[in-house]
């Protein structure tokens, strides 16, 4: 992890706690049927080497999703909140495959953050798979009405996600 600011050493300490704790609340998962991973990990071919920037400011489900996806040996980038997600996606372009956007997020909401990603000419086909866990009739519609290519709800049944990135990516 590169230490860019003064938030950066708190990031790496919350990481670094995930990491060593594994997530230990027995009720929080944020990924449905991981342990279906291994089995469906043969077919990785289609994911293998895509970059995916995953924004989510709970690091519960920023773990759980990087763990998941270096599985399928992808490379990952992370933003907190929607404003890291408009800079690192509007500062790579063409460098980002997919985007996993959480909609309920500080300072920028998940909403926010895909119009501004989409206001750039380059970033009108990158793929952003909309991420929420207070899912609400309605919220798919607006979500592709904003400009996000499809939607999740958490937690995450990751057989639909992986069906779905490589739909994206394809």
């Amino acid at each position: 992890m590169i230490l860019k600011s003064s938030k950066s050493n708190n990031r790496l300490i919350d990481e670094v706690t995930l990491f060593l704790n594994k997530i230990s609340s027995d009720d929080y998962t944020p990924i449905k049927n991981i342990d279906k991973l291994k089995k469906n990990n043969q077919q990785s071919g289609s994911l293998e080497g895509k970059k995916v920037l995953i924004a989510d400011d709970d690091m519960r489900n920023v773990f759980a999703l990087t763990t998941t996806l270096q599985e399928y040996n992808m490379e990952i980038e992370i933003a907190n909140n929607g404003i890291e997600a408009v800079e690192i996606a509007n500062n790579n372009i063409g460098k980002i495959d997919i985007v996993l956007m959480d909609i309920m997020m500080p300072e920028m909401d998940g909403y926010e953050a895909i119009k501004k990603i989409r206001k750039h000419k380059q970033n009108a086909n990158l793929p952003i798979i909309a991420v929420t866990a207070k899912a609400m009739q309605g919220d798919r519609e607006k979500s592709i009405q904003i400009g996000a290519s499809d939607y999740i709800s958490k937690p995450i049944d990751i057989d639909k996600l992986i069906s779905l990135m490589r739909v994206w990516l394809s």
